[in-house]
């Protein structure tokens, strides 16, 4: 895509205080709206390049109602951050790894504690400075699990209950993780050596970017559900661990290869003709497409993998520090979700029920009650949904919900950035910054001052305001704000 040419602002239909559309004579090839999930001010802080992809988006073959794009949004890689489509399977449509992102299920994990924060206030700087060093983080970063090529490719294919199966956690872990920590139809086979090299020894490992591990603390003041919160094993002044990660190296490469394919494919085999190469794809149910689907759920699993590792590893430092075992302190997990992935799901369309491949670029899965994708658990109470905000703010914990289906039960997935990671590099000094989050009860330890830089809290949206646009639009509902006061850093 050429950023340097002029990019025209669409006009928007005000459908509420909480959505707006960008008709198909925007932009000629539409082959539906694109709607916005945002208020106004949220809307406002969207640069047009977010306008002019997913209204790219809305050309793709197949895609069915709408090209939607979520409060966090902001651009990316073909699809906006935040964006979300579907396409009929059944009726020419595609796949496209621009849709899904190159940090494949990238993610957030949360696991609750029966500690508070009188418990913990002491022994913080020693918890976060020994998961400092449990827990490599930063550029390159190899983890303690060593694994031959052959064994790895056995993990991408298991994911999580390969870990539970060697003693990397438990096996109710399992069943507060989506899809039960394994996407079923991974096949090793899809996968380059390339991308096996990459990833092999990167299980356990956090990486950089705005992937953290937080130290979080739950006052009684930001419960909003407490019936629901209570049952999802939360309580007043709890001290909970929140982490964010994904499939790393291995999973950029899958998503270069798999690009790369259908770039030489796509117009040559297949008369596809796209308006960006970043939106690259291929029929769904074309080998190539198929191919590169069975490689995504490999990503899928190693990274459900990594954050079952970074599980296991969390719980060893917090029995260490307190002398007792996990079980002791409660160290359940409430749940695990991906951002970055594409499924097929069935859902309603004008009255016919349809089997969609659901793209969520950046966007996170928010199952409402009575789902199938759910395991009973939370079938009827519908999906936690974890929201990251930065490390300087705080997070959510959501619910998802029945009207969730007016975005094929999607919702945010973190704050949005407003500015680029240039920029904020300019504007802050990332050992000030780590001063100034001290002063304010925030301890924390990084690999990179620069990339802490990177992560301030000014350089996103506000966390709160997205969690209320998520809520006031019907998409997922407020459970718990969840405020840091220690965090890694890659």
């Amino acid at each position: 895509m050429d950023f340097n040419r002029e990019l025209k602002k669409p006009s928007f239909r005000k459908i509420d205080d909480y959505i707006w559309e960008i008709g198909t004579d925007y932009k000629q090839g539409m082959l539906v709206p694109a709607r916005m999930f945002a208020s106004e001010g949220l809307l406002n802080q969207m640069d047009n390049t977010v306008f002019d992809q997913i209204t790219n988006v809305a050309t793709l073959p197949g895609i069915v109602k709408y090209a939607y794009c979520m409060p966090d949004g902001h651009s990316g890689y073909g699809f906006p951050i935040g964006g979300v489509a579907a396409m009929d399977i059944n009726d020419n449509g595609v796949i496209s790894p621009g849709g899904i992102g190159f940090d494949i299920n990238c993610g957030m994990r949360l696991i609750r504690t029966d500690l508070t924060i009188k418990d913990v206030s002491p022994h913080l700087k020693e918890l976060v400075d020994k998961l400092f060093g449990k827990v490599p983080a930063g550029v390159g970063s190899k983890g303690f699990v060593k694994l031959d090529a052959g064994t790895f490719r056995k993990v991408i294919e298991d994911g999580a209950p390969w870990c539970v199966e060697n003693g990397y956690g438990w096996k109710d872990d399992l069943d507060a993780t989506e899809l039960g920590g394994r996407d079923d139809g991974a096949d090793e086979k899809t996968v380059s050596d390339k991308a096996v090299e990459r990833g092999k020894g990167q299980i356990g490992t956090l990486g950089s970017g705005n992937h953290y591990l937080e130290i979080q603390h739950v006052r009684e003041e930001n419960i909003f559900d407490k019936a629901l919160a209570k049952k999802w094993g939360l309580f007043p002044d709890q001290i909970v661990i929140m982490f964010h990660c994904g499939s790393r190296g291995f999973g950029h490469q899958v998503a270069t290869d798999y690009l790369n394919q259908f770039l030489s494919i796509m117009e040559s085999k297949y008369k596809i003709k796209i308006l960006d190469r970043e939106l690259a794809c291929a029929p769904f149910n074309s080998p190539e497409g198929q191919a590169y689907f069975k490689a995504m759920k490999c990503a899928m699993n190693m990274s459900f993998a990594n954050r079952q590792t970074i599980v296991h590893r969390v719980r060893e430092v917090f029995s260490e520090v307190f002398k007792t075992d996990a079980e002791k302190l409660g160290m359940r997990q409430v749940y695990d979700v991906s951002h970055n992935r594409a499924s097929v799901e069935k859902h309603n369309v004008d009255g016919t029920m349809k089997e969609l491949v659901v793209h969520r670029k950046g966007a996170t899965a928010a199952y409402g009650p009575g789902r199938e994708e759910l395991s009973p658990r939370f079938r009827d109470d519908g999906q936690p949904v974890i929201i990251g905000g930065s490390m300087e703010t705080g997070s959510y914990l959501l619910s998802g919900v029945s009207t969730g289906a007016s975005t094929w039960f999607t919702t945010a997935h973190g704050s949005g950035r407003t500015m680029s990671r240039t920029r904020a590099k300019q504007l802050f000094r990332g050992d000030q910054l780590q001063k100034d989050m001290e002063s304010r009860g925030i301890y924390v330890k990084t690999t990179s001052y620069a990339g802490l830089a990177e992560e301030a809290g000014a350089a996103y949206k506000n966390i709160d305001d997205v969690i209320e646009a998520t809520h006031q639009a019907g998409i997922s509902n407020k459970v718990a704000k969840l405020v840091p006061i220690g965090n890694v850093k890659g």
